[in-house]
């Protein structure tokens, strides 16, 4: 009888902070069985947004969870060290990489993924082109030294001024060839200093929905043949926010083409190695005909697209409320510093902190946002109740985003046709029977299924109430709110 230990094999998987894990696996293992592996190490349980890839032809592919890791790595990898093999294989290395782009960071309950969330954002800016919006790069570095290292150091008249931060770290490669080091030096901090007082948390969340704005930051890229018979990728397809873009590539420049929201695709079509997109409202001969290279790829950019869309769809709900969540706490902003401008009296050093002047545009908001904390905690205490409704009642929808493939058959044959009809509206799906009342609570309108899911990764974010879980959950029955 064989030793199931002599079977086992390292996988190195890199994170999006630098940091690696080795996890051991056997021949039969599979990306889910990697994945919770890295769950249980991390102490994350919402990964929701996360997915697993491996390098193909310099492209990472998202790993299918239900596939077996053999599937992707090289046959000898699953033989048994014992058996004539002297020499340990080297690890094989998988990513840990954001699979579903989000612009609201509200959407993490846990801090740990949210920072993982942030991680992997600042590593896509640094390698950002939108060379038209270089002021927004010099905002999210000031983002970006604010969350990682607090307040701008003060200056000290007994010590020389001293770089406090690499410009390479925080400024994209052609901004530091057209401004220099000398000039991110001076500047970058100057910018630092008007976030004064920021906490790292709310400088992180400015620094994801800003650097969304980028239109080369939130996207997925997979390359498209417009020739069957192309060797290379001509084309690009993106996999974006809110859609899907396609793009052509000349002089290694990137040409957008095409720009669909999912509302304007009305079908996506994978036969072998062909893909076709249809637009939504336009006759079939307009249709857009692209090729993916292999099967494999095919399989996998329809998992991509189909559970993208899924989710997309989930959330609207969760990032409409968090919106509007958003804008009245801009309201309130507002009216406890036009109120502390007539009436307060400036609490004592605050006019000699660095950078925070109340009349100063950069600094007023961070200044009244403290103010409103500190004269009304009732009103702060029952908006950050309502951020974390909304998070608990949608953590758990996007769980099933990189599950759920809209008529995806793992299994399919080459020659097998997949379709997937973009253009009527799916359901939230909601899996806890407590986060369904809760959702019907907070938002008016929307469609709830409730499936009976127990999985344990469903509950990222516990309940408020146990007693009442427990009441919900021996009903005999769920209904549907409308």
């Amino acid at each position: 009888m064989s030793n199931p230990i002599r079977q086992e094999r390292t996988i190195c998987v890199l994170l999006p902070n630098k940091e690696q894990l080795d996890i051991p696996v056997g021949p039969k293992s599979t990306g889910q069985d990697v994945f919770n592996r890295v769950v249980e190490l991390l102490g994350i349980k919402e990964l929701h947004f996360f997915g697993l890839t491996v390098v193909q032809d310099n492209e990472h592919i998202f790993l299918d969870m239900e596939e077996k890791l053999t599937n992707y790595f090289p046959k000898d990898w699953k033989q048994d060290s014992s058996k004539g093999i002297q020499k340990r294989p080297f690890p094989l290395v998988l990513c840990l990489k954001v699979q579903y782009y989000i612009e609201n960071g509200r959407l993490f309950c846990e801090r740990k993924a949210r920072h993982l969330y942030y991680s992997d954002l600042r590593e896509r800016v640094l390698r950002s082109e939108c060379r038209q919006q270089e002021e927004v790069y010099f905002q999210l570095a000031g983002y970006a030294l604010q969350a990682d290292l607090g307040d701008h150091p003060l200056p000290r008249e007994d010590l020389e001024n001293t770089p406090y931060f690499e410009p390479k770290e925080y400024f994209s490669p052609w901004i530091l060839a057209k401004r220099g080091v000398s000039y991110l030096l001076c500047h970058g901090p100057k910018v630092h200093q008007e976030l004064w007082g920021m906490s790292s948390r709310d400088a992180m969340l400015l620094f994801i929905r800003e650097s969304c704005r980028l239109e080369d930051v939130p996207v997925t890229f997979y390359k498209l043949q417009k020739d069957k018979k192309a060797e290379k990728g001509t084309a690009l397809l993106g996999l974006t926010l809110r859609g899907m873009q396609v793009y052509q590539e000349v002089n290694n420049m990137r040409q957008l083409l095409y720009d669909f929201p999912w509302s304007n695709v009305g079908r996506l079509t994978f036969l072998g190695k062909k893909f076709e997109i249809q637009p939504d409202g336009l006759p079939s001969a307009r249709k857009l005909v692209y090729f993916t290279g292999s099967s494999f790829r095919s399989r996998h950019l329809l998992l991509h697209l189909s559970s993208s869309h899924r989710l997309y769809l989930s959330l609207q709900p969760a990032l409409k409320h968090l919106r509007q969540l958003e804008e009245n706490e801009d309201k309130k902003r507002y009216r406890e510093s036009y109120i502390s401008d007539d009436l307060d009296m400036d609490p004592p050093g605050s006019e000699s902190s660095p950078g925070l002047s109340r009349h100063s545009t950069s600094s007023s908001g961070i200044e009244a946002d403290v103010r409103q904390h500190s004269i009304s905690p009732e009103m702060a205490s029952m908006e950050e109740e309502g951020h974390r409704k909304a998070e608990r009642c949608f953590s758990s929808t996007a769980s099933h985003g990189s599950s759920c493939t809209s008529g995806f058959d793992a299994g399919c044959k080459q020659d097998e046709e997949n379709k997937i009809d973009i253009g009527s509206p799916g359901e939230v799906l909601v899996d806890d029977p407590y986060e369904m009342f809760q959702l019907a609570d907070l938002l008016d309108g929307v469609s709830v299924d409730c499936s009976d899911l127990s999985s344990p990764e469903n509950k990222a974010c516990p309940s408020d109430s146990d007693e009442e879980l427990q009441k919900l959950q021996n009903k005999d029955t769920l209904t549907s709110v409308g």
